[in-house]
């Protein structure tokens, strides 16, 4: 069966999607207003399956994949939960020391396409390590409606330290060659924008479809940084001109690209969102920023 793109389905059905994704609509909600696409023997139900995550059809890198280690590692982080875990993916065999990169994900903590992405940064020539932030609260729950019921509990102010210490943790490992950057998706997105204020040593940052940081942090930023951002993304992309303003002031190294007719998450490739040229553009771009800088 050929899977479907966002192109399939209605932009106001897309829209009430992104709602339920981030918790705008719970799952009566969205079937409820969904009901009017439902047409053809299609029910709302079958629409929102339509539109969830399907993470094995879509795995890019096996976690068995022979050219990879991956590992699930604790680390400390005492100014937040006190302990954290992640996924930590590296070459099989690498030669010397290597740069860092910490994947940041959605809100529905560490789900196996993210997963998925640490292990394409690992065959990249990266030592990429994935937290997740759900930890405290179990881990990652294996469903994504759990895990975005479970999300809103977590303290951010803790979360945020918990991101904080897996860079400095991941800086310090004797794989990496102490250069570190950080790429997100859409809370992740966010979150890189906030470590950039947070963290003067980090050497570049590339959030994608992310919400900006407080602007009178923007002078603090020493990092590169690539925003990648999603046309049809009015709810992230309000707050860009002033953000860009304040990066202008501050003289942040910083580029913007804004991929024409994709919407917000295009970049996940288990949903019909992902757009495939938009994807393999905007990846591409993200390597090159972090060999450019981290290398």
């Amino acid at each position: 069966m050929e899977r479907k793109t966002a192109h399939d389905f209605d932009q106001e059905l897309l829209i009430l999607f992104d709602a339920y994704v981030h918790g705008a609509l719970d799952r009566r909600g969205f079937l409820d207003k969904a009901a009017k696409f439902a047409v053809g023997g299609v029910t709302a139900a079958m629409l929102l399956d339509q539109l969830s995550p399907k993470f094995l059809e879509a795995q890019v890198v096996k976690p068995e994949d022979a050219r990879i280690k991956v590992e699930y590692l604790e680390f400390d982080s005492p100014k937040g939960y006190g302990k954290a875990r992640g996924y930590l993916a590296q070459p099989a065999k690498a030669a010397g020391k290597l740069p860092g990169v910490v994947v940041v994900h959605e809100n529905r903590g560490l789900n196996p396409h993210i997963e998925d992405i640490t292990r394409r940064l690992a065959l990249d020539n990266f030592v990429a390590f994935a937290p997740d932030a759900l930890f405290p609260l179990g881990g990652y729950p294996g469903n994504e409606d759990k895990a975005r019921e479970v999300f809103p509990k977590l303290e951010q102010a803790k979360t945020r330290e918990d991101f904080i210490a897996a860079v400095q943790w991941l800086k310090a490992r004797p794989e990496t060659n102490g250069k570190v950057g950080v790429v997100g998706f859409c809370y992740g997105g966010g979150m890189v924008n906030y470590l950039a204020t947070q963290l003067p040593d980090m050497a570049a940052g590339v959030a994608f479809y992310g919400s900006s940081p407080n602007v009178d942090d923007v002078p603090k930023i020493k990092a590169a940084l690539v925003i990648q951002s999603a046309e049809v993304d009015e709810r992230i992309n309000a707050s860009w001109p002033a953000y860009e303003a304040a990066l202008k002031a501050a003289n942040v190294r910083y580029e913007r690209h804004l991929y024409p007719g994709t919407q917000h998450g295009f970049n996940n490739d288990t949903t019909p969102r992902f757009d495939a040229a938009s994807a393999k553009l905007a990846w591409e771009r993200t390597l090159a920023h972090f060999n450019k800088h981290l290398r």
